[in-house]
């Protein structure tokens, strides 16, 4: 602590993001990173952009689009909007921060749930922001019915959809049915792992100005590297991510971020390959820890959210550890005994269910 700190520094608890840790041989499962790479239509864009030969690497000298055109041309074209319905940002984190300046900022308060991304809280701590936690069902599903009490003000809605960390999908009637309910909030819907399961709520935003769907290219496009994401809803939305984002920083998107970025959203068969060998490999993971006795909630995302009945969480995840395997664990009330577990590659999920059958005896 300085005496040079501003006030609101003092107040801040930062997010704490998934361990990286510089271990070789290491099964990681903690970070919901595609545990494949991404289309090679991304390195051969990023060598051209580089220029070849190497001397035409000095127009990195050049700064990038600062509107990312091309980027946002590609964006809409896939999803049958306009470029300016696309707002394209250095990651989902900093969209979701823009976001949250933009549009979330009212008298009354937020509402998110109290079991979601815990970077929510910290976004309403940075920017003043007032919330309030809306309690999951005992299930952990998302309850709609308990975001649209007309007694109580709203001044805007955020959730992940499927939710983090419980992977658990809101039908779209639901999303719809809050965006009916609450015309005057904006409804933000983070779709960071949409593509593994569930149908984005994009087409709802032609219809409701209200719907602000958050993509991320970490996950289903395996460009966690790049940080590269996006926000795609009615133009005035947009226009003011925009003004935050030229009042902050005009050039949020270098030049190889931006050419990785048109070359994954085009190969459109290579993702959708890649998102259902993932899919795949989260039943077949579902099953096989069903069949060691875990609860496993139904997920929608690239990831499972289990428990063990007889068995403490966090001595499920040292155990692992030991065995050069890393989940994540969660230490917040309601979710203390559930373990994270992100969906690797065929022979990773072997090697965990293999793992955890010795553990368990």
């Amino acid at each position: 602590m300085s005496r040079f700190w501003s006030p609101v520094v003092h107040d801040l608890t930062p997010y704490v993001p998934g361990e990286q840790p510089k271990l070789a041989r290491l099964i990681k499962l903690n970070t919901n990173e595609n545990p494949y790479p991404p289309s090679p239509r991304v390195r051969a864009a990023i060598l051209a952009e580089l220029g070849e030969p190497a001397a035409d690497a000095a127009r990195l000298r050049l700064y990038p689009d600062p509107n990312a055109d091309l980027l946002k041309q590609s964006i809409a074209r896939r999803y049958a909007l306009r470029p300016e319905q696309v707002f394209v940002g250095n990651s989902s984190d900093e969209v979701l921060a823009h976001t949250f300046q933009a549009l979330l900022k009212h008298d009354a308060p937020l509402l998110f749930p109290d079991i979601t991304y815990s970077f929510y809280p910290v976004y309403c701590g940075l920017y003043g922001i007032s919330y309030r936690n809306v309690p999951l069902t005992e299930d952990f599903s998302l309850d709609p019915a308990a975001y649209c009490d007309p007694a109580h003000a709203v001044g805007g809605i955020i959730f992940p959809n499927p939710n983090a960390p419980t992977g658990r999908l809101l039908p779209l009637a639901a999303i719809e049915q809050m965006a009916q309910a609450r015309p005057d909030s904006v409804i933000v819907v983070d779709e960071a792992y949409i593509d593994f399961g569930g149908i984005s709520a994009v087409g709802l935003t032609q219809r409701y100005d209200n719907i602000l769907v958050i993509h991320t290219l970490s996950k289903s496009r395996a460009l966690a590297g790049l940080r590269v994401g996006y926000a795609l809803g009615h133009e005035q939305l947009i226009e003011a991510l925009e003004r935050v984002k030229n009042s902050f920083n005009s050039y949020p998107l270098d030049r190889l971020a931006q050419a990785g970025a048109v070359a994954a959203i085009e190969d459109e068969a290579y993702f959708q390959a890649r998102c259902a060998q993932v899919i795949a490999s989260r039943e077949a993971l579902d099953s096989a820890l069903q069949g060691l006795g875990f609860e496993v909630l139904p997920s929608a995302a690239n990831f499972v959210f289990v428990r063990h009945p007889q068995r403490d969480a966090a001595e499920l995840a040292q155990a692992l550890r030991l065995r050069s395997i890393i989940v994540r664990h969660f230490k917040q009330a309601r979710i203390a005994q559930f373990l994270r577990i992100s969906i690797g590659t065929e022979e990773e999920c072997l090697s965990l269910v293999t793992a955890l059958r010795d553990i368990l005896g």
